[in-house]
């Protein structure tokens, strides 16, 4: 079976997925559009959180979420709010393709992730995320731009909303952008897992004329 490439990420009821401003990423909203995650024991032990977190179906889903993918792509507005607050072990665990038009050698960080910095657009990130992913999945992992990017030129195969009931008001919204006229959608799975979270998953398809 061949690998695919897909996005997995939370949305706020009124379809935010972060802040406008990078500086209010551990902010009150974005702590509660994420509260469903930061409990969960894979989650806090990816991140060498102490204390013992829940174990369930939400956190099987961020297992088996992160078990699957086998490199990484993000944009440079991602990595920038990442770089200073990840830990020295970042949670990706894997290659992090990262598309910007700086040019910079691969930055190796613990726990068997290395960012590489690729300039030639999210195309050239995802052909490269593949090749070092093998047999497993890539993982678009935000920000909301790149995510569209990826979908408008049919570079992914599925997503993943984790769907929170909270409301942003404003922000950077998922799937500002969209062309719609190109994309279309099957739902795959509907799943509400807790009062925290519902995670639903479409495949993605190409629009029939």
């Amino acid at each position: 079976m061949a690998s695919k490439v897909f996005f997995s990420v939370s949305m706020s009821l009124d379809g935010f997925i972060a802040p406008e401003s990078p500086e209010e990423l551990m902010g009150k909203q974005w702590m509660e559009l994420q509260a469903w995650v930061f409990r969960l024991q894979y989650f806090r032990d990816s991140l060498n959180l102490p204390g013992k977190g829940e174990v369930g179906r939400d956190n099987d889903i961020v297992r088996e979420t992160f078990e699957r993918t086998g490199a990484n792509v993000m944009g440079k507005r991602m990595f920038d709010a990442g770089e200073h607050s990840w830990p020295e072990e970042p949670p990706f665990h894997t290659p992090v393709f990262v598309v910007t038009h700086e040019t910079r050698e691969p930055w190796e960080r613990k726990g068997a992730t290395t960012f590489h910095f690729v300039n030639n657009g999210v195309e050239a990130a995802i052909e490269q995320a593949r090749k070092a992913a093998g047999a497993q999945d890539v993982r678009v992992s935000g920000g909301g731009q790149t995510i569209m990017q990826c979908l408008n030129t049919g570079l992914i195969d599925e997503f993943t909303v984790a769907l929170a009931p909270v409301l942003f008001g404003k922000g950077i919204r998922l799937f500002e952008g969209i062309d719609a006229s190109r994309v279309a959608l099957q739902q795959v799975s509907s799943e509400s897992t807790s009062s925290l979270t519902t995670h639903l998953t479409y495949a993605v398809q190409t629009r029939k004329e």
